[in-house]
């Protein structure tokens, strides 16, 4: 079997895997953040485990890069998904307000995970496909960037209202009320489904489209978690509030 043809395969094995998680993961919550329990195996620090889990990330599309075709759109590229992935393995632990741990399974997953959706999108964007600077200016690459930019900022603002939430020394949980938390429960799960949504129209790729596609399977379900957590927790949680998208779902 060829090189390229168990790379296709792969990008086979993200779509695929994509449906199986979304039906999973209605019936079986991942057990991290406000979710946690026991059953899954010895617990590590959570924000240890953010870091190793989204490491692979940050690690694999840079090699490629590094080794593949280093042209400005691709840097670009990298920049984008860097913005993310650097915050999220660099900053956003180190944020995190109490730390109830995660199940050392969950790490290893999301690694598998993480490693081979940045092999497959870094291996496109580095190895098999050529941007020329005239992609800057095509319809898919500016509608990508703001809706891209645009679920970074919902994403990021969405996790400093639920940082920002409780006073030093609270360890209740709360009921969000600024921000896109008005809309939705998961407002920081709508970001960065539009993120990857809009990485997957500004490179115009299969490798994108399976990203876009498995963020959804995986943070739909738990934004669905997250909306019956909180109104089985707080009688008075707004009943107008939809789980993820907002005024639909």
């Amino acid at each position: 079997m060829t090189f390229d043809r168990v790379y296709d395969l792969l990008v086979v094995a993200q779509f695929v895997s994509a449906g199986l998680v979304f039906v999973l993961l209605y019936f079986i919550t991942a057990p991290y953040g406000r979710h946690v329990h026991t059953g899954w195996g010895p617990l590590i620090p959570a924000r240890l485990g953010w870091v190793i889990m989204e490491l692979p990330a940050v690690v694999v599309i840079a090699v490629l890069w590094a080794i593949g075709n280093r042209s400005v759109v691709g840097t670009v590229f990298l920049a984008l998904w860097q913005l993310h992935y650097i915050q999220r393995t660099f900053v956003f632990p180190f944020l995190m307000r109490g730390d109830r741990g995660m199940p050392l399974l969950i790490a290893l997953f999301s690694i598998m995970f993480n490693t081979m959706n940045g092999f497959i999108n870094g291996w496109w964007l580095y190895h098999r496909a050529t941007y020329d600077s005239s992609w800057f200016s095509d319809p898919r690459f500016i509608l990508g960037l703001l809706v891209f930019m645009t679920g970074l900022l919902v994403n990021l603002h969405s996790d400093h209202v639920l940082r920002t939430l409780r006073k030093p020394g609270e360890t209740a949980y709360k009921i969000p009320m600024h921000g896109f938390h008005r809309f939705v429960a998961s407002p920081n799960y709508f970001g960065e489904l539009l993120e990857w949504i809009g990485w997957a129209i500004l490179t115009w790729s299969l490798p994108g489209l399976a990203f876009a596609l498995f963020t959804a399977a995986n943070l739909v379900p738990r934004a669905h978690a997250h909306h019956a957590w909180y109104r089985r927790t707080f009688p008075d949680y707004p009943p107008e509030r939809r789980r993820i998208i907002p005024f639909i779902y």
